[in-house]
């Protein structure tokens, strides 16, 4: 499997989540739990993996910059709607909603990575390198999964900073 098929892979299992989420019925509190909770598990991991792996990589080559900019924003977006649909969960507050909007912010994130990022990586990345940005890719997800918010915040800053500044701030963590 290459980074392409990874990232399309993890991007439907997403969309299927939520489209599960938004069409559930809202008095099941416990099913719209466990299925936000899976949604964090899913998005989180494969943002900041896929910012780490796949956009640093572009921006390695000094390409495409719009276009992975646009992206980190876009996961911020998305991960600030996670966050206020985990808090209306909790209190049962506009959460379909706010499920609504997070599902049509990721859909329009995955449109764009799909139809513009993929295809210009297409052509900076041999196959061997978009094989290998996979094993890395997948490597780091379930490290990710383990961590907490402010732990995955620090990885999404670092991601976003060039690599010379940023190594520093990888080594502050707040794993134990």
């Amino acid at each position: 499997m290459d980074i392409y098929q990874a990232l399309v892979k993890d991007h439907r299992k997403v969309q299927d989540l939520l489209n599960v989420l938004v069409n559930l019925d809202e008095s099941d509190s416990d099913v719209r739990k466990e299925l936000t909770d899976k949604i964090r598990d899913e998005l989180i991991p494969h943002s900041r993996a896929e910012e780490a792996v796949f956009y640093n990589s572009i921006r390695a080559i000094n390409t495409a910059q719009d276009l992975v900019w646009h992206g980190y924003e876009e996961h911020m977006q998305a991960e600030a709607l996670l966050r206020t649909l985990q808090a209306a969960e909790k209190i049962d507050v506009g959460f379909k909603k706010t499920a609504e909007k997070l599902r049509e912010a990721l859909n329009h994130h995955i449109q764009e990575e799909e139809e513009r990022i993929i295809p210009v990586a297409r052509q900076l990345f041999t196959e061997d390198e978009a094989r290998v940005m996979c094993e890395a890719f997948e490597e780091m997800k379930p490290e990710v999964r383990e961590e907490g918010i402010v732990q995955t915040t620090l990885d999404m800053i670092a991601n976003m900073m060039p690599p010379r500044l940023a190594a520093p701030l990888r080594t502050f963590t707040l794993k134990s």
